[in-house]
Parts: C-alpha cells; sequence; structure tokens
C-alpha cells in the first residue's frame, strides 16, 4: 500500500436527479464527463439523502450525522437536539468533515455553494474557503461573496445583474438563459478556482469539497446549453390521480409557493430542456476538474465521489422542488471511484446516505469517525431512513427503506404511503391497501428507531406514531428578489401578501 494518504475530492450539485446521467440509462442527456466518472469507478443506485432538501442535507454531508443529530429537518435554522450541549452543531455532532481532515494531515479548499444558516458565510473548516451563494439580505454579504467579488473586480459589466443565476420568484421555474456568456458563469468560476487548488504545489494530500449551484432552478444554461435539447424530445412528467399524488400536503403547498401550481406538459418539457442543459454545462465543467486530477503523478491514489443533496420532481406526481419521498426528490447520484483501490465501471445495488460520507473520507484517510453513517466500503445497510420537517409539527415525516420497500409515514393527517421499487419504480400504486402485515411490520421499525434517538421519541405515543388531525397550510408565494438592493416585491409598497426567503426559514 503507497504510505501516502489519497487525495479525497468531493463534488455535489444541488437538485440534480439520480436519473439523469447518460452512462446510468438516460438515453436523452449528455453528460460524458459523469459518464467518465462512472467507468472510473463504482455508480451506487440506490443512493439518498438523509433529508431531502438544501441546508439539512449540507449539515449531513459536514457531520456524517443525521437530522435528529444535527438539529435541522428542512431548510431552517439547526435547533439544539434533545440531550445534547452547546449551542453549534460542531458542539452537538463532533468537528465538521473538514475540520476533522485537516487535524489528520490535509489541506483542505471548499469551493461554491455552502448554503449554512443562519450565518450565510459560517466557518465549516476549511484553510481555503470560496463561497458562491445564490442570493444575499443585504450589500454587506453580497460582498462577501467570492463569484461577486470576481464580477465585480474582473467583469463589472455583469454587476447591474439583480441576480446573478437567473430570475426567482414567478420565474422559479420558467425555462431561461445565463445573461453571461459560459466562461464568466459561476459554473466555470467554481470549476477554475478547483484546478487552481488541484495544481496547487503542496506535500500534503488534499480534501477539496466543490459544490456546484445547479441545476438547481432556475436554469439558465449559457449558450450553446440553451439550445442543446429539442423539447419534442422531453418526455412529459409521469403522473397519477393528483389526489394520491398530493396526499403530501408539502407537495401543493410548496407548488404554489414557487408559482409551479399551473405548469402543463408543454411548459415541463421546455424546463426540462433547460434543466438537462444546466446539467450537461455542469457537465463540462467537471470535465475540466477530472482533467486536473488526471495529470497529478498519483491520480490513482485520488478518491472521487460525485453526489447531490436531493433531487427535483421536475413535475412527476404532480410535483416540482423537493421536500417530499418520492424517488425524483429523495434519490440521488451517488458516483464513488479510487483506482487504486476499487474496481471501475461497477454498479452497486446497496443503500447508501449522505450520512456515510463523513466516514468514507475518514476511512480512508486513516483517521475513521462512522458517527451516524456507515463504512459503505466495508459494510451494508439493511435499512435506510429519511427524514423532513421539525418533529412535534404537522410537517414531520419519515421514509423507510427496506429491500424492494419504501414506506413513508406523514404525521399530518397520520397518511401512509407504501411502494414496491422493484415492480413499480414510478411510484403510481400505494399498497397500504394491500399489504396490512407488512405496513405493521414496518410502523414498529420506525417506531423502534424512534425510541433510540431521545430528539425522535416525543413522535410515539403508546408504542404508536404520533399523529395529528390532517390540515392543509393556507397557500402562498414566495418572493424572492434582490434583497441586498431592497427590492421585495412586484411593486414597492403594493402590500402583496408574500414570505420572504428569510421569514419562511424561520417557520
Amino acid at each position: 500500500m503507497n504510505s501516502k494518504k489519497p487525495n479525497i475530492l468531493y463534488m455535489m450539485c444541488d437538485q440534480f436527479r439520480f436519473d439523469c446521467i447518460a452512462a446510468l440509462g438516460n438515453a436523452k442527456i449528455s453528460t460524458p464527463n459523469l459518464d467518465r466518472l462512472v467507468r472510473r469507478g463504482i455508480s451506487f443506485d440506490n443512493a439518498y439523502s438523509p433529508c431531502p432538501v438544501c441546508v439539512p442535507a449540507r449539515y449531513t454531508i459536514r457531520s456524517g450525522s443525521e437530522p435528529y443529530s444535527t438539529g435541522c429537518y428542512c431548510n431552517e435554522e439547526p435547533q439544539r437536539p434533545k440531550g445534547k450541549e452547546g449551542e453549534h452543531v460542531e458542539e452537538w455532532t463532533g468537528p465538521f468533515l473538514a475540520r476533522t481532515l485537516a487535524a489528520n494531515e490535509y489541506r483542505t479548499f471548499g469551493i461554491g455553494k455552502f448554503h449554512t444558516y443562519p450565518e450565510v458565510y459560517e466557518d465549516v473548516g476549511f484553510e481555503v474557503h470560496l463561497h458562491t451563494e445564490e442570493m444575499w439580505d443585504d450589500v454587506g454579504l453580497k460582498e462577501k461573496d467570492a463569484f461577486y467579488s470576481y464580477l465585480a473586480e474582473e467583469h463589472p459589466e455583469y454587476t447591474y445583474l439583480e441576480q446573478l443565476h437567473g430570475e426567482r420568484t414567478n420565474m422559479y421555474y420558467m425555462p431561461q438563459l445565463s445573461s453571461m456568456p459560459k466562461e464568466h458563469t459561476v459554473e466555470a468560476f467554481v470549476a477554475r478556482k478547483a484546478v487552481e487548488q488541484i495544481e496547487a504545489q503542496d506535500t500534503r494530500p488534499f480534501f477539496g469539497f466543490v459544490s456546484f449551484i445547479g441545476p438547481h432552478p432556475p436554469c439558465a444554461p449559457p449558450i450553446p446549453y440553451n439550445r442543446m435539447y429539442d423539447p419534442d424530445g422531453m418526455d412529459n412528467p409521469v403522473v397519477g390521480p393528483v389526489e394520491d399524488d398530493h396526499l403530501d400536503e408539502q407537495i401543493p403547498w410548496m407548488n404554489s409557493l414557487i408559482y409551479a401550481d399551473e405548469i402543463n406538459d408543454a411548459w415541463a418539457r421546455n424546463f426540462k430542456t433547460r434543466y438537462y442543459g444546466e446539467i450537461s454545462y455542469i457537465d463540462s465543467c467537471i470535465g475540466e476538474i477530472l482533467d486536473a486530477v488526471e495529470k497529478l503523478p498519483d491520480a490513482d491514489n485520488t478518491l472521487i465521489c460525485f453526489f447531490a443533496d436531493h433531487g427535483d420532481m421536475c413535475g412527476d406526481h404532480h410535483a416540482w422542488q423537493k421536500e417530499c419521498f418520492y424517488e425524483g426528490s429523495v434519490r440521488i447520484p451517488f458516483l464513488l471511484s479510487y483506482p487504486r483501490m476499487l474496481g471501475k465501471n461497477e454498479r452497486n445495488t446497496n443503500l447508501v446516505s449522505l450520512t456515510d460520507l463523513f466516514a468514507l473520507a475518514t476511512s480512508v484517510a486513516r483517521c475513521k469517525e462512522v458517527r451516524d453513517g456507515i463504512d459503505i466500503l466495508l459494510d451494508q445497510r439493511k435499512e435506510l431512513f429519511s427524514y423532513y420537517g421539525r418533529p412535534r409539527s404537522r410537517q414531520f415525516k419519515v421514509m423507510l427503506r427496506w429491500e424492494e420497500w419504501k414506506f413513508i409515514y406523514m404525521a399530518n393527517g397520520g397518511r401512509q404511503q407504501l411502494f414496491n421499487l422493484s415492480e413499480d419504480p414510478l411510484e403510481m400504486k400505494n399498497l397500504v391497501g394491500c399489504w396490512p402485515g407488512l405496513v405493521d411490520a414496518m410502523t414498529k421499525r420506525v417506531v423502534q428507531k424512534f425510541k433510540q434517538e431521545e430528539e425522535l421519541r416525543c413522535m410515539v405515543s403508546e408504542g404508536a406514531l404520533v399523529s395529528y388531525p390532517f390540515e392543509a397550510r393556507p397557500l402562498q408565494r414566495l418572493h424572492q428578489f434582490d434583497f441586498s438592493q431592497d427590492i421585495t416585491d412586484f411593486s414597492m409598497g403594493s402590500g402583496a401578501h408574500f414570505m420572504s426567503e428569510a421569514v419562511l426559514l424561520k417557520k
């Protein structure tokens, strides 16, 4: 075995569906560089987010801990879990991954979107840390942003833009075009800075974390990726009866929030061309990073892992965004390569979670900490949980994957779903009424899990899962304009009813 510890490179995208890689079966999309990564190692076909939304998923990635340990269950400020001491996530979970590896002889760099909250530019342990966030509440935050600073210094002609990555609010799911050429977008900036760090002269092995904002909407790929796909070649969303698809009331509420409640098939196909275009553009940026790795003298001693925080429903099941447990939202791509130790071009069906990234990195770095995950190089899961919504709230829900089965429980109304993913991969048939014994067994396993975790015990009462009388939330709209310029509405002072992201995060 080589005495030098391996380089470790984690690359992630935001809101990247599991089924958007050509080499893994999507014949309609072009991803030549992710295909390279597929051929370089192992593709995990059953990888999931432990909480399918940005902020909690990213705290899990940094900490190796489940939401019940990080105290974060949705896009909110983490709250101290029961039984924990201290005021910050690292005090509850232990040092974040970058800090852990830095203490074990690694040079560390983090570039891109990190989506910490409430501190936008939180120190998460990197020696070199370049943030590229999406929005800013004030000018001071904007001026701290690495990408905005780059534009202000080298390309001020673009700083007039109110939003650098596409228009949000009512345009959130509107197909768009980047206002910048491909060499000046945030994706290109992130790739260039990653290459600089990979090529830096240093005797230490590196841990690099590269986080792309896309293909999170708004999807605004630059020329020529905006016209790479013909909408007539795109499939319509896969839908069932709306009353079945919307059993989770989070879906219609979110659709309304981001102006996606009246999207038709033609609109959805057009949107998918820009979603795919954004993915293909990011793929080209990933290619630059892979080229830099392959030029290293010890390229085969570099572990690379590509993943996402969650997916995007893209209209499937009459749903947009994420925050539900349908596969399009909760299932993620997970590509792992380490030529010196692992095989190439392999498919693996083991259950994998973002929680496992901590153990993976620390294991190969020879300072192993498993925390709430497992060592996927040595162990296999029998089951996998995912959570959303704070305990003791109507929004709380849980997913359990076991063998080919997926069970979902929603505290709001005590609603349940059961899918056999082997026979019904599109999740069109809720089998709760067909398999009462299995539903009972999986419910008991969820109860058992909740009893094991102090933070979740409040969701069990007299041996049963807690439920609340069903209540649909009033529909609202989310306005995400340029708060750094005090732009908060379509027409200032109109008195329109809306929620800013800052208000939404506090709920």
